[in-house]
């Protein structure tokens, strides 16, 4: 195979990467809570030699979450979360890990633990799972994330921060875990009655696909091409 052929593959497995995330974030841009996610493209150049031309490989590796805030939207429902500003709520993954989300929809269960959709236990400040008494009626969370219920404090939810966001993995649409610390929120607060709606720009999504589109079908016409040359050489070598 020649150079030019096992170049244009590793940046051919780079955009069929790119246009799954592209075509995920165009999936959930109506998603509560969701954030978009983009590709890093890394270069590779390695000295062929002296006289030689240097080869480049371009390889699709990294990945980023993108911050932006999304759209809030009332709900007024008691339960219904926002974060305004920087942070992520807390709640515990399936195997007891932390996980960080921005999807807010939280709810009582049976046992009276505050969850999401999924039935994962949102935690307080500590860490430990917030618990809602049943036989309460005006429950109020204030901007600190502050949970109080007919004039009893009952928990502060927690909010917290990565020190480096692109230490984020992914584990669903909308949550993540990091190997990263976890800091306090400095600029986030919490908003009662609201929840925040997919940070996606789906026609810059869109856009892009058509782009990342393009450039793949200039790879595989380049590599049809070689290909075809490739064989004629073969054939005239072998008569």
């Amino acid at each position: 195979m020649s150079d030019g052929i096992y170049t244009t593959l590793t940046r051919q497995s780079g955009l069929m990467r790119e246009m799954s995330m592209v075509a995920n974030n165009i999936a959930n841009a109506s998603t509560t809570g969701y954030r978009a996610e983009g590709l890093i493209f890394s270069e590779h150049v390695k000295d062929l030699g002296e006289g030689q031309p240097s080869l480049s490989m371009a390889t699709g590796n990294g990945h980023v979450t993108r911050s932006v805030q999304g759209a809030l939207s009332q709900t007024n429902g008691t339960y219904d979360l926002a974060i305004e500003g920087d942070g992520f709520f807390q709640v515990e993954g399936p195997e007891g890990e932390i996980q960080l989300t921005r999807a807010g929809a939280f709810l009582p269960n049976d046992a009276g633990d505050l969850v999401t959709p999924e039935g994962l236990r949102v935690l307080d400040a500590g860490g430990a799972p917030i618990f809602i008494p049943p036989d309460v009626s005006d429950v109020h969370i204030s901007s600190d994330g502050t949970l109080s219920a007919d004039g009893r404090l009952l928990a502060q939810i927690g909010l917290v921060m990565p020190e480096d966001i692109n230490s984020l993995d992914r584990t669903n649409g909308v949550s993540f875990t990091t190997d990263g610390a976890l800091g306090p929120v400095e600029n986030g607060r919490v908003l009662q009655g609201f929840l925040e709606g997919s940070n996606v720009d789906a026609v810059s999504e869109i856009s892009r696909m058509i782009q990342v589109q393009h450039a793949y079908q200039m790879g595989q016409g380049f590599m049809e091409r070689e290909d075809e040359r490739m064989r004629s050489v073969t054939q005239l070598i072998g008569r």
